[in-house]
């Protein structure tokens, strides 16, 4: 079953179809065509937008949670869903409901093909204008790829900038090296905005900087949130990374309700900004579930900076031969990922992701020879769960969204006390679920 934190799953198919041969085709002009014809939806709220390559959804996540603890009415708009499309789209603490979902898609199914709009820009189009129907107070946008050309950044009025990690992914859309990638995301700056950023390669660092400055916005660097040991606030996501994540979202909150903000004459306090953090939750991160009673760990990691990550965060747990299942998405640095995912004597079952090319055994064999001897093929999602049943420490399912978006509705139910704020997308403590 899925998770109680997801909405259901609701098939889109026979309204996204007639779109999908476009594929990723990055660009502002479509969309701002049929957003025109659509009577500019995207006028009637102001928004904070998050780029980056890693931990976007996070800081959409805490900020979200933030401003809901802080009274406010707000919507969150994210990519990619897990299990339902219907995780694209929160207001306040619910998710869209499918029949609304579907409306909204089929009321812009005539200005998308005038326009000849991607299923991504469709998509955006009808969150701007369920947003504006709801009347939020602000709507929190995370980019979907890049950041110069996303569908994001159609939006007119995003006067604070959040930005997470950024890191090598996506090359064959915005560039082979860490500046190319990093200027496409720098440039959802606009003049006078506020941008935030937790620490950067310096490369990436670099980049950022000068595109501040070049556009007339301010940019300030932010130090990781303390640890609870040392006065910080509780997290209600997994992972010392979340430190970073949680101080750009604190940050972009006390910016949008500054007297000069969107959101000002909003009160924010330190105990709403503490409880925003806590009652932050987003699936997929650093989470675990069981299946057929065995605990395990599932993270996305579905690019060398995460898998790096997810790294980093298990050797703070438990030393010895740990088990895997993975799947990685065949446009990506699989090799690289599997080189830094896998220690000495860990194995890892190999499983396609459904419904996308994916690497095969073979091909990491081949591409990893120190690591073949680690690796065990997996005919099925199940067969590759019952692998990771063994005693030890703590198993992990990675590699990529999609795969864990298979994986979930396969996992034990959990016990009512196993999943803290179950049914919350994201609000507050006892807010009703979606």
């Amino acid at each position: 079953m899925p998770s109680p934190l997801l909405p259901p799953p609701v098939d889109l198919g026979d309204l996204l179809q007639p779109f999908a041969r476009r594929g990723v085709d990055l660009g502002l002009e479509r969309l701002a065509g049929a957003l025109a014809e659509g009577d500019h939806p995207e006028r009637r709220f102001a928004a904070a937008q998050v780029a980056g390559t890693n931990g976007k959804g996070s800081i959409c996540t805490f900020l979200h949670a933030i401003l809901r603890a802080a009274g406010v009415h707000v919507g969150t708009y994210r990519s990619p869903h897990l299990v339902s499309w219907c995780e694209r789209i929160q207001v306040d603490d619910a998710w869209i409901p499918p029949a609304s979902l579907r409306d909204d898609l089929a009321r812009w199914q005539p200005i998308g093909r005038r326009h000849r709009l991607t299923p991504f820009e469709l998509i955006t189009a009808a969150a701007f204008d369920h947003f504006a129907r709801e009347r939020v107070d602000l709507a929190v946008l995370e980019v979907g790829l890049g950041g110069r050309l996303d569908a994001t950044t159609a939006h007119p009025h995003r006067p604070v900038i959040g930005f997470g990690t950024i890191g090598l992914d996506h090359r064959e859309h915005l560039g082979d090296t860490l500046a190319a990638i990093a200027a496409e995301k720098a440039a959802v700056m606009g003049p006078g905005c506020r941008a935030f950023s937790a620490a950067q390669e310096p490369e990436a660092r670099r980049v950022l900087e000068a595109e501040a400055r070049q556009r007339g916005a301010s940019l300030q660097w932010l130090e990781p949130l303390p640890a609870v040991a040392d006065g910080g606030p509780h997290l209600g996501l997994a992972g010392e990374l979340q430190r970073h994540n949680g101080a750009v979202a604190v940050a972009m909150a006390r910016a949008l309700t500054a007297p000069d903000g969107p959101l000002a004459g909003t009160p924010l306090d330190a105990a709403a900004i503490r409880a925003g953090l806590a009652a932050a939750r987003w699936p997929g991160r650093l989470e675990r579930h069981r299946w057929r009673g065995r605990e395990l760990l599932i993270d996305g990691a579905h690019n060398p900076p995460a898998a790096a990550a997810l790294r980093r965060e298990l050797d703070r747990l438990e030393a010895g031969p740990r088990r895997w299942l993975l799947g990685i998405q065949r446009h990506k640095e699989g090799a690289v990922m599997l080189e830094q995912l896998l220690r000495p004597g860990d194995r890892a079952a190999v499983v396609a992701v459904p419904e996308h090319v994916s690497w095969t055994l073979e091909e990491l064999a081949a591409a990893c020879p120190g690591k073949a001897d680690q690796l065990e093929p997996a005919g099925s999602l199940a067969a590759g769960l019952d692998s990771l049943l063994p005693a030890g420490p703590l198993p992990v399912v990675a590699g990529s969204l999609f795969l864990l978006g298979a994986v979930l509705p396969l996992f034990d139910a959990p016990e009512a006390d196993e999943v803290p704020g179950a049914g919350q997308p994201g609000g507050v403590p006892g807010s009703p679920g979606p």
